[in-house]
This record gives structure tokens, C-alpha cells and sequence, in this order.
């Protein structure tokens, strides 16, 4: 290493004259500090809503939703798949029919929507098998019976597997909407729980496809749509429809942008504004450095001219400046790292904790589309708020380094 390495090494360990320089040291130094951890978590709690919205929207809800024009059953649903299979973007598509009813169990009444699906085609297309608890989705799709809830359905209703619940269901199609018509009350048993953590829990129920053909009078050849998925799930809107060209029913189709992009838009400016005020924050605490440094600089301009008599140049002290600042960023950038990584990699626990001694629940899952603070840290994040807290520290340090650089000893050793 070299000489001025060193020195401004022996300077940062030794005790400064002036309590005031060590004063601001510190703080300049915590404020380092807190802004790289609170950067830190920030970045790790948008990256693990980043991978939630992965895991539990996209890997969940349809990438297009293909359903008759102003809510007409699809009147050849077989003839429709076998068009879209043309398309060689498609991975897989599921027919189903829905309807909103009212369900009943133990007095306790919900509004729901229902949805008619066959099991081993809704794989092809959604997750939804993987959060049902219990591996109770498997005995729901052999048997093709029952009715798979949402935890938050379940909950208000209170029921659990083995229960029944009731529905009652109008069958009222298109041309008897002006006709008020007894609904038909059906029996159903709960075969199994939906539980994403959030909203989706309170708006999810599925029963076998025949049964909802059933309940609305429709023919095995008529259904409310069909979800398809893609493999470019980002790029839905670019999806090519020209396979429909001559199908002979009016269709509409909906992305799952239009329903859930907002959300990753969101995250992409959070991300931004965090990147934007963090580095503020830090670069405020970086620039207490050069306060420090021309305090450091007025107490050592004794050492400073005895280093020049001796033949140090300009350069030499400049340097013994700049690393005495990079050590101050380092030092503050270090602790911070520590913390957030230590707090971001416990961050759910941390929150779950605050959430049970103030009994009260930050992220409602009836709101968002998880009850629970996500937090996925990333070393990449952390590799990059070092570098530019350094980049900071050594920016900060540049004019007190050459300030000190321009001292002339002559003037100093007389003064001494």
C-alpha cells in the first residue's frame, strides 16, 4: 500500500484534538450509515413484493381472458381452443364458467364470485393447485366434486374442509333479464382451501365445470370464456389473435396488465424514488465528510507543512485527503450494510412481530394482494449502494483534499 494510505490511516484511528471534528465524524458517519441500511431494506421489501407478484399474481391469474361480447356464453368453446392452439405462443388454455352468487353457511351469508373449471386444464394455465392447503386440490380434481374456497371466503363464512356450504344461484340468462326468477339453492362440500395471503383469498371459489354448466342452464359446448397462458407473459399485448379471425361469435379479450400492471409499474417507480432519495440522504451525510476533512485539515496543517518540507508534492497530501475520506464513507457505508442486510434478511419476522404488539395489521389482506411485508435481498443491490456511497465519500472529499494540498508550509511553520 502506499505512504499516503497509510497516514491517513494512523490519522483515522488517532483521537483528533478538536472534539467538534470527532462530533461531526460520528454523525457523518451514522447518517452514512442509516441511509445505506434504510436503502437497503427499502430495495429488499420491493424486491420480494417484486417476487410475490411473481409467485402469486402472474403464476395465478390468466395472461388473457377470452369471453363472450357483452357477456354472452361462448357458444363452441372446443372450436375456440382448437383455433388458438394454432398459436404457437400459447402454453395453455382452460375453459370456464362464472357467476356471482350468494353463499350460506351457519347463518352467515357472503357475496362471491364462482368459477366452473376442469382441474387438470386450469394447470395448464395457473399455479392455483400449489396454495391449497393440504394437497386437498389433488382430491378435488380426481373426484371433481365440491367447492374449493378462498382462506378469506372461508374465514367470514366459517367453514373448513368437510363443511357444506350453500349457493343460492339464478340461472336468469340474456333473454329473461326483464323476468325476476327463483334462485336455486345449492349444496356444496368445502373440498379444500385457497390461501394466497391477500386478496385474492376473498374473491376465489371453484367448482367442477359440468357443475356450473349445470347451475346456469348451459350446454357442455358453452362456457363464460376461456384463460389462456402464454410463455412472453410481459409482452400479452403484442399477442397475435389473427387465429380468430374466423371464429363466428363476437369475443372480447382482457391481459392480466389491465387488472394487476399498475402493480409492477408501481414497484419500478417506488424502486426509483427509493434510489433517488436514498442516495440524497446518503449524499447529505457524505458531504458532513468535507466539514470533517477542513477541520481535520486546520488541526494538521502543522503535519502538512512538515510533510511538504520533507518533500511530499501537492499530489501526496491530496491523497492522504482523499483516502481519510474514502475511510470516514467506508466506515459509515460498512455498518450500514451490516444492518440492513441483518434487518432485511428478518424483515417479515420484524414486521409480524410490531404487528402482534400493536394488535393491528399493516398490510390488510382485503386491501393489497399480500397480508404479510415480503423483503428478497439482493447482493447486487448491496454491491451498488457500496460503490456509490464511495463514489459520494471520495466526490466529498475533494475539495477539503485540495485545500490542503494548497497550504503553503512557510506560512504555517511561522504561524507555529
Amino acid at each position: 500500500m502506499s505512504t499516503p494510505f497509510f497516514i491517513s490511516w494512523r490519522y483515522q484511528r488517532a483521537k483528533q484534538k478538536n472534539r467538534l471534528v470527532s462530533l461531526i465524524s460520528w454523525f457523518s458517519t451514522l447518517g452514512i450509515a442509516l441511509g445505506v441500511a434504510v436503502l437497503i431494506i427499502g430495495l429488499s421489501a420491493m424486491n420480494g413484493f417484486q417476487r410475490e407478484l411473481d409467485q402469486r399474481i402472474l403464476a395465478v391469474v390468466p395472461h388473457i381472458d377470452i369471453s363472450g361480447y357483452q357477456q354472452e356464453p361462448i357458444q363452441n368453446w372446443q372450436k375456440l381452443v382448437q383455433a388458438l392452439h394454432t398459436n404457437r405462443e400459447i402454453k395453455g388454455i382452460s375453459p370456464y364458467v362464472t357467476f356471482t352468487t350468494l353463499a350460506e353457511a351457519g347463518g352467515k351469508l357472503k357475496v362471491i364470485q364462482v368459477k366452473g373449471i376442469e382441474p387438470k386444464l386450469l394447470q395448464q394455465v395457473s399455479a392455483v393447485g400449489q396454495f391449497v392447503l393440504d394437497g386437498h386440490w389433488q382430491t378435488f380434481s380426481e373426484k371433481n366434486q365440491g367447492i374449493i374456497l378462498g382462506y378469506g371466503i372461508a374465514k367470514d363464512l366459517n367453514v373448513n374442509v368437510g363443511d357444506w356450504v350453500s349457493l343460492l344461484v339464478s340461472n336468469q340468462n340474456q333473454q329473461e333479464l326483464n323476468k325476476m326468477t327463483q334462485p336455486q339453492r345449492h349444496r356444496l362440500q368445502v373440498a379444500g382451501i385457497l390461501r394466497l395471503d391477500g386478496q385474492l383469498d376473498h374473491s376465489y371459489a371453484f367448482i367442477p365445470l359440468a357443475l356450473a354448466q349445470q347451475y346456469l342452464d348451459y350446454q357442455p359446448t358453452q362456457v363464460s370464456g376461456v384463460e389462456v397462458a402464454v410463455y412472453s407473459p410481459f409482452a400479452v399485448n403484442n399477442f397475435d389473435f389473427s387465429s380468430l379471425a374466423d371464429y363466428p361469435q363476437v369475443l372480447t379479450a382482457h391481459s392480466w396488465i389491465e387488472r394487476f400492471g399498475y402493480m409492477y409499474r408501481d414497484i419500478s417507480l417506488i424502486k426509483t424514488v427509493m434510489y433517488l432519495a436514498m442516495v440524497l440522504v446518503i449524499g447529505i451525510a457524505c458531504f458532513n465528510i468535507i466539514s470533517t476533512l477542513i477541520m481535520s485539515v486546520k488541526d494538521k496543517q502543522g503535519d502538512i507543512a512538515i510533510l511538504r518540507t520533507l518533500g511530499a508534492n501537492s499530489g501526496f497530501i491530496r491523497r492522504i485527503f482523499l483516502w481519510y475520506g474514502l475511510f470516514s464513507g467506508m466506515k459509515g457505508c460498512l455498518l450500514g450494510i451490516i444492518l440492513g442486510i441483518v434487518v432485511a434478511l428478518n424483515l417479515t419476522e420484524i414486521i409480524y412481530t410490531i404487528e402482534k404488539i400493536l394488535h393491528t395489521k399493516i398490510l390488510s389482506d382485503g386491501v393489497y394482494f399480500i397480508d404479510f411485508m415480503p423483503s428478497e435481498l439482493h447482493f447486487s443491490d448491496v454491491g451498488l449502494v457500496f460503490v456509490a456511497t464511495l463514489l459520494l465519500s471520495l466526490l466529498a472529499s475533494l475539495y477539503p483534499a485540495i485545500r490542503a494540498a494548497k497550504l503553503q508550509p512557510a506560512k504555517v511553520l511561522n504561524n507555529h
